[in-house]
C-alpha cells in the first residue's frame, strides 16, 4: 500500500482549499503544482521516447514493453507520482520494488551517478526478463526523487530462450534472479554485475547496448527533474510529489462513494497450468465496500500453480489497482495514490501470490487479467451504465527460437503470437477490435518490422465474422493470424482461457467467441507445389495440429460445445514454412442486441463484421443485399426486422 498519508485535512476536497490552506499543506500554491505535476509527466514521458528510439531489444522497440516513472524520496514512502503510458502491468509494483531494492542494498550506500539493478519475483514483482533500473537523483546532497525505468530484456537465462515458457517448474529453471546491486557506480560500469548478468543470459550483443540507453535515459530523467527543482525551488518539488499523490488518491475515494456499500464476489477460471487440462485455476474476489474504502480480498483462490503460469502478491496489487481505476475513475492520472482507499488481503501461496522455489512466476500478467475479470464479473452489475464487458482474456505470447542458417542464433519472444486482441463494449461505444486484454498496454508490432527481424512472415491478420458478443453496442471482433515460420524452429506458447468464454457480456449482451490454436504443416510446406496461404475455411482443419481451444473432435473447428484440446505443455518443433494459426477471443457486448440499430447492424454486415445470417440469429435484425458483391447496396427489411425482433 501507498506509504505516504494524505497531507491535508480530512473531509477537504483539495478544490475547496484557500490558497493559505494549500500553501501550507503543499509548500507552493496551487498553479505552480499543476504546472510541476505536468512537468514530471513530460519528464518520464521523454525519458520513455528516448528508450523506445534507441533500444536495440525488439520487445522493447516494437512493443514498447516498458514503463518509466519518478518515484518520491524515502521521507515521502516512494511514492509513485508520476509514470509512463507504458505498461500498466508495472504500476503497482514500482513504488514497492524501488523501496525493497533501495532499502535492502543501503540507502546510505547509494552516491550520484549510481543506478541500481534488481529483478528478483519476490523482491519486485512481474518477472525475471522485468529487469528494474534505480537511478537516485540527489539535491545538495539528499535524495530528493528516484528516477526508475522497468523494461523487459531479451533474455536472462533459463531454460528456455527469451523466458516465454510455461512449462517451467521451479524459480531455478525460470532465469536468473538478480538481487539488489549496482549496475553502474558513480557513472562507471560495475564489471561484476555485467559479468554475473552476460555470464547467465543470452544474446548479450543486443542486451549491451540496451544497458547504456537504459542508464543514459535515467541521467536525462534525472537532469529533467533537478532542471525543475531549479526552476520552482526543492519546497515547492516536494510538496508536488504529495500533492500528485492526493489528488489521485481523492478522486479514488470519491469513486468508492459512489459506489453502494455491499460486498461484491466475483470469479474468472484459468484454463490449465502447462503440465495438463486436468486442473482448472480459480481467481476469486470479494469486494467489502465501506464508505470511501475498498477491501479486495483473494481468498477462496487456487493454490500457486504448478508452473510459471503464476503471479505473485505485488503483481495482485497492481491488477486490482488497475482494475479498479479502469472501472471506477478511468480518466485521472495514476500514482500511488490509487491505492491508499484499498486494503488488500491475499493469502499466500495462491495462484495470484505464489512462494519460491516450487511457484515460479512468469505468466503474471495472465493471472491479472484473470483478476480483473473477475472483478468485473463482481461490479457489472452495481456499476450499471459504468459497466463494461470481457476482453480477450489472454495474450497467448507466441515463443520461438533457433539457429539461422550461417549460425546465428535468434529468438522470437511475445511479439509473433496473438498478444494483442479485442475488448468489451460498454455505454459508449462498440468495443475495440485491436487492441489488449485490460492489465497491459502492449502494442502490435508491425508485420514488416518482425519479417525483417526473423524467419518469418504475417500471413493474415483479420476479423472474424460473426465473433463479436452481440449487444446494443457489440464486443470487438475475434483476430485471426496466421504466422508462417520460414525456417526450422522450437516454439513454446501460453493459451490459458479458451475453455470458457473471456469476452463476458454485460447488462444484457451476449458473451464473445472463443478463440484456438492450430499448426499447421509442423513438418514443413513445399511452396513450390502449395500456396503459401492456408486457407480459413472449414475443410483444413482435420489436418491441422490442435494446440488448444474447445474444437470438435472430428473437424478440429471450433465449437463451443466441444472438447477442450490442450497441448501446450510440449515445445513444438517446426520445419521451414509451418504456419501457426492464432484465433482469439472476442469481446463481449453490452445491452440488449435488439436494442443496436439496425443501421448499425448493417455497417457490420457490410464492414465482414457480421453475416447476414448473423445479423438475424443475433440481433434480430434482416439484411438485403450481396455484402461481397455489392457492400454498398445493402438495405434493412424493416417489417421482417420488426417481425423478427418481436419473435
Amino acid at each position: 500500500m501507498e506509504s505516504a498519508t494524505a497531507t491535508t485535512a480530512p473531509g477537504i476536497p483539495l478544490r475547496d482549499l484557500t490558497q493559505e490552506q494549500f500553501e501550507a499543506a503543499y509548500q507552493t500554491d496551487r498553479f505552480t503544482a499543476t504546472v510541476l505535476s505536468n512537468r514530471l509527466r513530460y519528464t518520464v514521458q521523454h525519458v520513455a521516447t528516448g528508450l523506445l528510439y534507441r533500444a536495440f531489444s525488439p520487445i522493447i522497440a516494437l512493443a514498447m514493453d516498458f514503463a518509466g516513472a519518478i518515484c518520491a524520496p524515502p521521507e515521502q514512502g516512494y511514492s509513485m507520482v508520476s509514470v509512463t503510458n507504458g505498461l500498466t502491468v508495472f504500476l503497482g509494483t514500482l513504488q514497492d520494488g524501488v523501496r525493497v531494492a533501495v532499502e535492502e542494498y543501503g540507502i546510505d550506500r547509494l552516491v550520484p551517478g549510481d543506478l541500481l539493478i534488481c529483478n528478483d519475483t519476490s523482491r519486485m514483482g512481474n518477472h525475471p526478463n522485468d529487469v528494474c533500473f534505480i537511478r537516485p537523483i540527489f539535491h545538495e546532497g539528499r535524495i530528493v526523487s528516484f528516477m526508475a525505468l522497468r523494461a523487459h530484456l531479451i533474455d536472462v537465462g533459463g531454460i528456455t530462450p527469451g523466458g516465454f515458457d510455461a512449462n517451467k517448474r521451479n524459480t531455478y529453471e525460470n532465469g536468473l534472479q538478480i538481487s539488489p546491486r549496482l549496475l553502474f557506480h558513480a557513472e562507471e560500469p560495475v564489471r561484476e554485475t555485467f559479468s554475473l548478468i552476460f555470464d547467465n543470459s543470452r544474446f548479450g550483443e543486443i542486451q549491451l547496448p540496451d544497458y547504456a540507453t537504459i542508464k543514459g535515459c535515467c541521467r536525462l530523467g534525472e537532469d529533467l527533474v533537478l532542471e525543475s527543482i531549479e526552476q520552482y525551488g526543492i519546497e515547492a518539488y516536494l510538496g508536488t510529489l504529495r500533492y500528485a499523490c492526493d489528488a489521485t488518491a481523492e478522486r479514488m475515494a470519491t469513486a468508492f462513494e459512489e459506489l453502494p456499500d455491499a460486498d461484491y464476489e466475483g470469479e474468472s477460471l484459468i484454463d490449465a497450468d502447462g503440465v495438463d487440462a486436468d486442473e482448472e485455476y480459480r481467481l476469486k474476489v470479494k469486494l467489502r465496500k465501506r464508505g470511501p474504502r475498498v477491501e479486495v480480498d483473494l481468498s477462496g483462490s487456487s493454490r500457486q500453480a504448478r508452473t510459471a503460469i503464476n503471479g505473485g502478491a505485488l503483481d495482485a496489487k497492481t491488477s486490482i489497482g488497475v482494475g479498479l481505476k479502469e472501472m471506477l475513475d478511468p480518466h485521472g492520472e495514476f500514482t500511488s495514490g490509487v491505492f491508499r482507499n484499498i486494503d488488500l488481503v491475499i493469502p499466500p501461496g495462491t495462484i495470484a501470490s505464489a512462494l519460491p522455489p516450487d511457484g515460479p512466476v512468469f505468466f503474471y500478467f495472465e493471472v491479472g487479467s484473470a483478476l480483473v475479470a473477475a472483478m468485473i464479473d463482481a461490479l457489472s452489475g452495481a456499476l450499471g451504465e459504468k459497466a463494461f464487458a470481457g476482453d480477450c482474456g489472454c495474450h497467448n505470447v507466441h515463443n520461438a527460437y533457433g539457429v539461422l542458417p550461417d549460425g546465428t542464433p535468434w529468438a522470437c519472444s511475445s511479439v509473433a503470437g496473438a498478444e494483442t486482441g479485442p475488448v468489451g463494449a460498454n455505454a459508449a461505444a462498440d468495443g475495440e477490435g485491436h487492441l489488449c486484454p485490460y492489465t497491459i498496454n502492449i502494442i502490435s508490432p508491425a508485420a514488416e518490422l518482425l519479417e525483417a527481424a526473423y524467419p518469418l512472415m504475417i500471413m493474415r491478420k483479420e476479423y472474424t465474422r460473426d465473433s463479436s458478443g452481440p449487444g446494443t453496442n457489440r464486443g470487438g471482433a475475434a483476430i485471426l493470424k496466421d504466422i508462417m515460420w520460414t525456417g526450422p524452429a522450437q516454439h513454446t506458447t501460453a493459451p490459458l482461457r479458451f475453455r470458457r468464454p473471456s469476452g463476458v457480456g454485460v447488462q444484457g449482451g451476449g458473451d464473445g467467441g472463443q478463440g484456438g490454436i492450430w499448426i499447421f504443416d509442423v513438418e514443413g510446406r513445399d511452396l513450390s507445389r502449395q500456396s503459401a496461404f492456408v486457407p480459413v475455411d472449414d475443410s483444413v482443419y482435420p489436418s491441422a495440429t490442435a494446440v488448444a481451444g474447445m474444437l470438435d473432435p472430428q473437424s478440429n473447428v471450433l465449437d463451443p460445445d466441444g472438447e477442450f484440446a490442450y497441448s501446450a505443455s510440449q515445445d513444438w518443433r517446426t520445419d521451414a514454412n509451418a504456419t501457426w494459426r492464432y484465433v482469439t477471443n472476442a469481446g463481449g457486448g453490452y445491452g440488449s442486441p435488439l436494442d443496436r440499430d439496425p443501421e448499425a447492424v448493417k455497417r457490420d454486415v457490410r464492414d465482414g463484421y457480421v453475416s447476414i445470417e448473423g445479423a438475424a440469429r443475433d440481433f434480430g435484425v434482416v439484411v438485403v443485399g450481396d455484402p461481397e458483391a455489392d457492400p454498398e447496396g445493402l438495405t434493412v427489411d424493416r417489417e421482417a426486422t420488426a417481425r423478427e425482433r418481436g419473435r
